[in-house]
């Protein structure tokens, strides 16, 4: 006879509560990267246009800083970006030795699909909730992703593996963060561009 698990009591924390919130990440995670794939995109390339989107002229390095990362790992993800036609690199009029980063037309064309995206996505993820409780939810998470020290706009993606070493720099990105010419949206400026200018290799 299979025993029963025990009732958990109201007053006091499931001892589920870690392993819940870790599968109800990884499975949030998984729908996002499913919906931003109907734009060509994958969640890295999302997060960093986010962030862009609400600082304008930030440079590569403050770009690393707001993703919680460092700006090695983000060399050839900009690169890219500017290559897809999304961001430019603009000199910096304060300093001719830097260059800020600033979403194109194409690129704010983007965002604007991909924001339409994530408001989706939540309604769909926080329906069971009611309005009271997905502010008090919102307020909790927020409260453990503050003590854990994690950047708001923070993403594992971006996190630095100090103990096996710094992705290289100039490093090419993995073949399934390049958006094939098919999928990527038609906002892209370089969407009908030559055979050159397909980030697929």
């Amino acid at each position: 006879m299979t025993e029963a698990a025990p009732a958990s009591r109201p007053d006091r924390p499931s001892p589920r509560t870690a392993f819940l919130l870790t599968q109800l990440g990884a499975h949030a995670a998984d729908l996002f990267a499913v919906r931003v794939a109907e734009l060509g995109v994958t969640p890295r390339v999302a997060g960093a246009l986010r962030v862009l989107g609400r600082n304008p002229g930030i440079s590569q390095r403050e770009l690393a800083t707001l993703l919680g990362t460092v700006p090695s790992r983000l060399v050839s993800l900009v690169d890219d970006l500017e290559r897809w036609g999304w961001v430019e690199r603009i000199r910096s009029p304060k300093d001719r030795r830097n260059y800020e980063l600033e979403l194109t037309q194409a690129g704010r064309t983007l965002l604007s699909q991909l924001r339409g995206v994530a408001e989706s996505h939540q309604a769909d993820l926080l329906e069971p909730l009611d309005e009271a409780e997905q502010a008090q939810l919102s307020h909790l998470l927020s409260k453990l992703a503050a003590s854990s020290g994690m950047s708001p706009d923070g993403h594992s993606g971006y996190r630095e593996q100090r103990d096996v070493g710094e992705r290289a720099a100039g490093e090419q990105p993995r073949r399934s963060e390049r958006p094939r010419r098919s999928e990527r949206p038609r906002g892209s400026a370089r969407s009908r561009g030559s055979a050159r200018d397909d980030p697929q290799s």
